[in-house]
């Protein structure tokens, strides 16, 4: 039944804020609960599938954030470790972003795992059919995540090891698994890093966000099926340090 009703909100949004501007996130107040943060993601567009509506109810951000922290603020949230979980907007951002990249028996690849919030997020839209995989450089962080999983709805997955999250460096991607049907990368990197290109999928989706050294751009990078790479951006490319010759720069249409 709350499946349901999330999905009849997401419909009424849908159909009720066509010609209306987003409404601004409360301040500095925090929500309630994860019912009233979805429906405020809903409400303002950032969620617009019931496949990343039915993920955000299914895990509740209360469980990945440290103790103390208010966890349904629409802001980046310090974890430690000189990292910070991604703001609520930004998660339902790229889940829409990779929803296509993350049905069930597919692979997905979280570099920069931190919380573990993400990585639990690919598990659940993947399934025990598929793999979801976190990379994080942080030893604690990696705890952290672990301990985090285990109490959520995720933790199935996790015991059964369709879900994992690992110690490495995440530039060189985790190739155990590959190839991947979408990759994230969660901080801000020099280039495209070949690694990442190498183990995605023909066919498969990368979000990563290049500093180039005049701007920071949010790129979508997508394999075709004859392995040429195509990068996306939102906004004006300098220039993409990258390592290839089958690479092209197109606007996001």
């Amino acid at each position: 039944m709350r499946g349901t009703r999330i999905l009849r909100n997401l419909y009424q949004y849908q159909n009720t804020t066509q010609s209306k501007e987003p409404e601004l996130f409360p301040g500095g107040h925090s929500l309630a609960t994860k019912r009233d943060l979805l429906n405020y993601l809903i409400k303002n567009r950032q969620v617009q599938s019931g496949e990343v509506a039915r993920v955000l109810h299914t895990l509740d951000r209360a469980l990945f954030v440290p103790n103390g922290t208010p966890p349904y603020v629409d802001r980046h949230q310090p974890i430690g470790n000189g990292s910070s979980m991604f703001a609520p907007n930004q998660n339902a951002l790229y889940l829409e972003f990779l929803h296509d990249n993350l049905k069930p028996g597919m692979h997905a690849l979280d570099i920069g795992s931190g919380s573990g919030y993400l990585t639990a997020c690919f598990g659940v839209m993947v399934g025990p059919t598929g793999r979801a995989v976190g990379v994080e450089k942080h030893p604690e962080l990696v705890d952290f995540s672990v301990q985090n999983i285990e109490k959520s709805e995720a933790a199935p997955l996790l015991r059964q090891g369709s879900l994992s999250i690992h110690l490495g460096d995440g530039t060189k991607g985790w190739a155990e698994f590959a190839p991947y049907d979408a990759i994230i990368v969660g901080w801000i990197v020099p280039e495209i890093y070949p690694a990442l290109t190498e183990q995605l999928k023909p066919g498969g989706r990368l979000l990563v966000t290049v500093e180039d050294g005049l701007s920071v751009n949010q790129l979508v990078v997508d394999k075709e099926s004859n392995g040429n790479i195509i990068v996306r951006s939102k906004t004006p490319v300098h220039r993409v340090r990258t390592r290839g010759s089958n690479i092209s720069v197109l606007p996001l249409q």
